[in-house]
């Protein structure tokens, strides 16, 4: 699954670390979601959506 998470993040000024504390989840599966790495449960796409102020989680998130 692609993610424009890493895209999004810099217009936004924000770490990998910061989303990851905003997330409850560690900076490594931050940075394997932006690599495509790693498919996140419904719940953490839908957090991480919100937390970078999408509506939608096809903003964030791109099924291959």
């Amino acid at each position: 699954m692609k993610t424009k998470i890493k895209y999004i993040r810099h217009e936004l000024g924000m770490s990998q670390d910061e989303l990851a504390k905003k997330s409850n989840v560690s900076r490594q599966t931050i940075s394997a979601l932006e690599n495509g790495k790693y498919n996140p449960s419904l719940a953490l796409a839908y957090k991480i959506t919100k937390i970078l102020g999408c509506k939608h989680i096809e903003d964030v998130f791109v099924l291959e």
